[in-house]
């Protein structure tokens, strides 16, 4: 199934939800146990299972710890199929519900793994895993999104009009998609200085990125990727032949899809294309030492530079009440579009996968637009408040972007108003979800959504580690 499909579901009735001032809270007095037998998990972790015993015990609130033993294993425990192939780990991830792997949600599932990895070696072996399948996957197709596990599988969405493989799951271009292997290889060798997963055919996999990119700036036309799909919904298909709206090429990178796989109105998508710019920095600083590769080298310092400069130049949008914000999308033509979107990476995530964007004015104003009524996507309601997206509809508030916020939170009671939120909102499950209506957090969509979860887990983590207090 595809996810759109997943969001139309209504949720399972759940343990009572009980009005307070301000948000709902759960009602909850004792928290059974909701995590997968331990005989049935995918993967065990001896660093993972210390530390939940560690938060578990450390803490005063213990729904918050309750929800972190079930949320942070949740893609080891039933999402990951980790073996050896020809030498080699490998490893194999589901997003939970659709069986199949997504370069962006596996890359940003086992992420908050890698800070633990180094005292584990089974789960250095697994994440080891992951980047040599996305290696091979961003090689047999830079512009799908997300494979499967048989190469052989056809996927449903087979009569896409695009150039559709066996073992691909879906084809829609998102710049992200190239983004997110690139951060986790090069965070996994800041933690481990692992040398060994960095052979010709990672290399292979840099120049078919760099390649990509340079195609999608669309400087000497429009490229070799279109997509259109015979769907009744409107952001599941590309306008125009498959192409997109038009834009002016000014050394940005087009993405006709966003991180929530619903196709973009201007194609210049601005979170994205930071993303890009720094995982350029990041492919640069892993190619420089350890590979001898002059030429690419010196392409990936230019392609970065064209980014960098064409987002100096035209990210910026003029707002009434917040001065000079960052857009969520342009065409290079003078048209934005003010917004943001629940996915990562979104305007409102930019410092937790740049830290640097912690420190721009610009970022502080553009963050007090997307969490405010001016953002068409900020809801508010009696169960809580934040992003969603078009993807799950309208009034559908998105956990991604209250851990997002929580994450990137300004000072200490923002933290600890998105972790009373995502404790009132799990809807007695024990887990996050896809999205929640704004009004009642019963009503959710995704009950298996393993990417929120696991980042929900990081939340805490970094909670715990900086400002414990706000867990008492």
């Amino acid at each position: 199934m595809d996810r759109r499909r997943f969001i139309r579901q209504s949720a399972w009735a759940t343990a009572g939800i009980l009005a307070a001032p301000g948000f709902a809270k759960a009602a909850t007095a004792t928290f059974p146990t909701v995590r997968i037998p331990n005989g049935q998990r995918k993967f065990k972790s001896e660093a993972v299972e210390a530390l939940i015993r560690e938060i578990k015990n450390s803490i005063g609130n213990k729904e918050l710890a309750y929800l972190f033993e079930n949320c942070f294993p949740n893609t080891l425990d039933t999402t990951v199929d980790f073996t050896n192939k020809n030498g080699r780990p490998d490893t194999y991830v589901i997003t939970g519900d659709i069986d199949a792997m997504w370069l962006r949600d596996s890359s940003a599932q086992v992420f908050p793994y890698i800070a633990l990895c180094k005292a584990d070696k089974p789960l250095q072996q697994l994440i080891k895993g992951v980047i040599n399948r996305q290696s091979a996957y961003v090689r047999k197709d830079p512009y799908a999104n997300a494979f499967y596990k048989d190469p052989t599988k056809v996927s449903e969405w087979k009569n896409d009009v695009t150039a559709m493989q066996p073992g691909i799951h879906e084809r829609k271009w998102e710049v992200d998609s190239l983004c997110y292997p690139i951060r986790l290889a090069y965070h996994y060798f800041k933690a481990t200085a692992d040398r060994s997963p960095f052979d010709a055919e990672w290399l292979e996999m840099a120049k078919t990125i760099v390649r990509t990119f340079r195609e999608q700036q669309r400087m000497g036309g429009k490229g070799p990727y279109s997509f259109k799909r015979m769907t009744e919904y409107a952001t599941d298909s590309v306008p125009l032949d498959g192409y997109g709206y038009p834009v002016r090429p000014n050394g940005m990178i087009c993405s006709m899809f966003r991180p929530s796989d619903d196709a973009t109105i201007f194609p210049y998508l601005i979170p994205s294309n930071f993303f890009a710019r720094h995982s350029l920095q990041q492919m640069e600083e892993l190619v420089a030492e350890l590979y001898i590769a002059t030429d690419l080298l010196a392409d990936i310092r230019a392609l970065q530079s064209e980014v960098r400069g064409a987002l100096n130049r035209l990210a910026t949008a003029p707002s009434e009440r917040y001065g000079a914000v960052y857009a969520y999308e342009t065409n290079g033509m003078g048209s934005y579009n003010l917004m943001d979107d629940a996915n990562v990476p979104s305007l409102l995530s930019l410092p937790y996968l740049i830290p640097d964007m912690a420190i721009d004015p610009i970022y502080h104003n553009t963050r007090k637009l997307v969490l405010s009524e001016d953002n068409p996507f900020f809801f508010k309601g009696k169960a809580a408040e934040g992003i969603g997206g078009p993807h799950a509809g309208m009034d559908r508030i998105w956990p991604l972007g209250i851990i997002m916020r929580g994450i990137t939170a300004e000072t200490p009671s923002e933290v600890h108003q998105c972790l009373d939120m995502l404790q009132a909102t799990h809807a007695g499950t024990g887990f996050m979800h896809e999205s929640f209506h704004k009004d009642d957090a019963a009503t959710y969509s995704r009950p298996w959504f393993a990417w929120a979860n696991t980042l929900f887990g990081e939340f805490v983590r970094k909670v715990y580690l900086e400002r414990p207090e706000l867990l008492g």
